[in-house]
């Protein structure tokens, strides 16, 4: 009886499966985008630019609040509420301010005379700002479920009852940190 109480506690829930599922196809999609910017990048039309200090000042809250979420965890399985709710509501400001810095880098980028689309546009700004737009909604679809999950802890009598919701935020936050990480070293320099 003890070994299929052992058994049933190891199983993944199925939200994990859809949740691997869905950050597989995020993964593949970015490999075909950078894949194709790499192929691009030899014609010879290409244009040379430097990535707004913005981007540097987005990446390092993007990694800030990676902290938080991490924290929030903690919180949750100490059973701090007040402070687990904290960490949750920073984590989501903290998305709130990347989205927000990401745009003023396109600001930047159109003030340095780079057009991201239209007729102006070269390719090279153009797949930068598909790139970093598509990474954006996957940022807001996770502040969105960070709202959600704060909401609900904040209004719960017992918010530390569930864990699921919370594992499963921060698998997807990790991973829109990394991915970014992984984004601005290949949009810097490797591509």
């Amino acid at each position: 009886m003890s070994t299929e109480l052992l058994t049933e506690k190891k199983k993944t829930h199925p939200y994990f499966f859809y949740l691997w599922g869905g950050l597989g196809s995020i993964v593949m999609m970015f490999a075909g985008l950078t894949s194709a910017y790499i192929v691009k990048k030899s014609q010879a039309n290409w244009l040379e630019f430097e990535m707004p200090t913005v981007f540097i000042i987005s990446t390092v809250v993007i990694l800030l609040s990676s902290f938080t979420i991490q924290m929030a965890v903690k919180k949750f399985k100490e059973q701090n509420e007040n402070q687990y709710r904290g960490f949750l509501s920073l984590t989501a400001i903290l998305g709130v301010v990347f989205v927000i810095l990401q745009a003023q880098g396109f600001k930047a980028l159109e003030g340095n005379s780079i057009s991201l689309i239209g007729p102006r546009s070269n390719s090279a700004a153009s797949f930068l700002f598909v790139i970093t737009l598509l990474h954006m909604i996957h940022v807001i679809g996770g502040v969105i479920a960070l709202i959600w999950i704060s909401l609900k802890a904040f209004s719960a009598k017992n918010a530390l009852n569930n864990e699921m919701p919370v594992k499963l935020i921060s698998n997807y936050w990790h991973f829109v940190d990394i991915l970014w990480v992984y984004l601005f070293v290949f949009l810097n320099w490797v591509g």
